[in-house]
């Protein structure tokens, strides 16, 4: 069976973020003044192939920890689905 894992990085709350500042400035000055913040992170979509997607979370968890995402600074979510 063939999975699709999408993988969500976005820096930490406490992090400086320069370039969501820089975002929600420019926007701000275009007159969407209803944007406080922006935090700019990054998208990951993995398919894979595997008996079931509980076993297939664990091993996306795994990746993320040990390559995927800087757990020092960045904070991660994923979601695992079947592949369409």
């Amino acid at each position: 069976m063939s999975y699709r894992a999408k993988v969500y990085v976005t820096p930490k709350e406490a992090i400086l973020d320069p370039q969501g500042k820089a975002i929600a400035s420019s926007l701000n000055s275009m007159g969407y003044r209803e944007v406080d913040d922006v935090r700019l992170g990054k998208y990951l979509e993995l398919t894979l192939s595997g008996a079931s997607d509980t076993d297939l979370s664990a091993r996306v968890d795994e990746m993320c920890r040990r390559l995927l995402v800087n757990d020092i600074i960045e904070d991660f979510r994923f979601e695992v689905e079947e592949a369409g």
